[in-house]
């Protein structure tokens, strides 16, 4: 007897099956044709229609990093019908993100982003062009300016308070300390782009707000299968992922509606301007370019949760995480804050600029562990040739920058924790130093940067300040499991559970 017994109405799916497969095989030759005259970059073996997809595994980060050890910094992959390089070096990341940044300054369209980004009409996934153009300028000049990251000072002042209570509240005890910055990551950026906390209470349980984000990232996250087959969109009902974004997205539609309806309520007047305020100030202004339409608005806004959650909570999980397997380091931290703050509770913006080695903690914590590991993708609009060799256009670029922080050229001891390395340093995470470009760099940098890199810096500085830090009894620092969770962005698969003492005695009251 057969294995598999086909019946009558299971041969329409065969012939779809077939014609499919022949496509793929066609368009792998034609692919292999037109390669031949063109001096690529070198390439591991591939197989037939997958091409190189069998090497990313489960963390292609580090498989993408095991590969450029043995291939070199710049590497060409074919991932199904996708061309692809793959640069793992700082100085071939200046040559791609600087030399050729208007050359590589576009997006390929995902698949999920093109279903929860309102056909990609956000910042971080928009194509190059007129559109992508007037929504960065709007950022940069009126959603993310040093002016506008300034105003919301109070709002991270009194979430890094409620983030210092719900801490204190738990000793003696042990604290899931990711849950709670997890919770202060979500509320800052909720506060702020429509002027309330939607983590708590009826708005939550209504809308399930935390498993909505958890879904959205899961959905956003990740190398799908099939985004290296473009034309096989049929893949994505396969998998169950086109079913999985449509409810997604229709949630975080009707979550919306709900928001820009309170916003254009003339009786529900504040005294601060959210992000949202500013966003139909401009739409109702009409002098752009390009009008904002309602679901660019919806687009712009889901981008800040994407950059916003996720960045400054990933960042401030694993820095805690390696002060804690580094009581040396977080000894020296935490002396310099007490030094600089003294008696006073509360840590002010203004005490930032002077906190040179709790920097350092920071951009050390971005070379090892960037939130994003992969940059997002980028797609090349012209020919192009990087370090000799020949690249075409509709070539999609990754940089991978987990790999150039432990780039033995550009840092020495790599693999070791050491904030030291940046005292006296000019390297910054700015976007000027390839060597550490967690951000991004050119055009297509993040413009969250000033707003992401305060929200740390403040948070990291009160918890050093208001807390001396130990593990559970029976935990040392060697059983912390440090296996992270690949996606768009790269938490610890584990919480983190430490005993925090407050330092004032004001805290245990």
């Amino acid at each position: 007897m057969a294995i598999f017994e086909w019946q009558n109405e299971d041969f329409p799916y065969l012939i779809i099956f077939a014609s499919v497969l022949l496509v793929l095989l066609l368009k792998l030759l034609l692919n292999q044709k037109n390669s031949r005259n063109l001096k690529l970059p070198p390439c591991p073996r591939k197989l037939p229609i997958i091409g190189n997809l069998h090497q990313l595994g489960n963390m292609p980060h580090e498989s993408l990093h095991r590969l450029s050890k043995k291939y070199g910094p710049i590497i060409f992959l074919q991932l199904g019908e996708v061309p692809t390089i793959v640069i793992s070096s700082a100085r071939l990341a200046k040559e791609a993100l600087k030399t050729f940044d208007l050359a590589l300054s576009s997006r390929p369209q995902i698949f999920s982003a093109k279903h929860l980004f309102y056909n990609c009409t956000d910042i971080a996934f928009s194509p190059y062009g007129s559109y992508w153009r007037n929504i960065r300028k709007i950022c940069i000049l009126e959603l993310l300016s040093a002016k506008r990251v300034q105003s919301f000072s109070w709002v991270r002042e009194e979430e890094v308070a409620r983030l210092v209570h719900r801490v204190a509240e738990s000793y003696p005890r042990a604290t899931n300390l990711t849950n709670i910055l997890e919770l202060y990551a979500n509320n800052l950026i909720c506060r702020i782009a429509f002027g309330k906390d939607f983590t708590q209470g009826e708005d939550n349980v209504r809308h399930n707000f935390q498993n909505l984000l958890e879904e959205f990232q899961v959905l956003l996250g990740g190398f799908s299968i099939g985004d290296f087959f473009p034309s096989m969109d049929i893949i994505h009902k396969f998998t169950g992922m086109e079913s999985r974004l449509k409810d997604t997205f229709r949630r975080f539609d009707k979550f919306f509606d709900e928001i820009l309806h309170e916003h254009s309520n003339p009786d529900n007047r504040k005294e601060h301007k959210d992000l949202v305020d500013v966003l139909l100030e401009i739409q109702k202004n009409g002098d752009l370019e390009t009008p904002l339409a309602t679901d660019n608005i919806k687009a712009i806004i889901l981008d800040m949760f994407a950059a916003g959650t996720d960045t400054n909570f990933i960042t401030l999980d694993w820095a805690m995480t390696e002060l804690m397997i580094n009581p040396q380091v977080l000894k020296s931290a935490q002396a310099e804050v007490r030094s600089i703050v003294g008696e006073r509770r509360s840590v002010s913006e203004n005490d930032l600029p002077v906190l040179h080695y709790m920097k350092a903690v920071v951009k050390e914590t971005f070379r090892l562990h960037p939130p994003a590991p992969v940059l997002l993708p980028r797609e090349s609009m012209e020919d192009v040739t990087i370090d000799g060799y020949d690249i075409p256009a509709k070539t999609r670029f990754f940089i991978n920058v987990w790999a150039i922080g432990r780039d033995p050229e550009s840092w020495e001891n790599p693999d070791i924790f050491e904030p030291e390395r940046f005292m006296n340093s000019h390297i910054d995470f700015k976007g000027q130093d390839f060597e550490l470009i967690p951000f991004g760099a050119g055009r297509r940098s993040c413009p969250a940067i000033t707003f992401s890199s305060v929200s740390v810096e403040l948070a990291l500085a009160q918890l050093l300040h208001s807390f001396d830090w130990e593990l559970p009894p029976g935990v040392e620092a060697t059983d912390l499991d440090m296996t992270e969770v690949f996606g768009i962005t790269m938490h610890r698969i584990s919480p983190l559970m430490v005993v925090a003492k407050p330092y004032f005695s004001q805290l245990l009251n």
